[in-house]
């Protein structure tokens, strides 16, 4: 089974990242983005889930996946590998760092934040960037 968690790490946003501060991503009409879906899953329970709840519940919302069938559509989902918050447009275009805990929960830190600045000088975590959104 592949995952996506990480621990004790801190994604900090793309060098090309457009925000100048962050931003909650916009809602649809229609239906959530990925963006709203995953910054309403860690903002709602910060610390509380870990990267591969995130994606698989954003995953399972946009593709109504019933209460009863989440147990063996999960383990389907993650018997490939999947992208990572790396490549969540949270730190991508919003302006989200996203921190994981030594357990692997996940919390969204503001880029402007003074909690921003302090993860990204911890020299005892991993320091990642999220993925560019265009080519070098």
């Amino acid at each position: 089974m592949h995952t996506t968690n990480y621990h004790d790490t801190f994604i900090e946003i793309a060098p090309d990242c457009p925000a100048a501060t962050a931003e909650i991503p916009p809602e649809k009409t229609d239906r959530k983005t990925v963006a709203r879906l995953q910054y309403d899953l860690i903002d709602g329970h910060p610390y509380q889930l870990t990267s591969d709840d995130v994606v698989f519940q954003a995953h399972a919302i946009r593709n109504a996946i019933p209460e009863g069938e989440m147990d063996a559509a999960r383990a389907k989902f993650f018997s490939k590998g999947q992208p990572c918050v790396r490549s969540s447009p949270l730190a991508k275009r919003y302006g989200w760092g996203i921190h994981s805990d030594a357990d692997g929960k996940v919390g969204l830190i503001a880029m402007e934040s003074p909690g921003y600045q302090e993860l990204a000088s911890d020299p005892a975590i991993t320091h990642v960037r999220a993925m560019r959104s265009k080519r070098a």
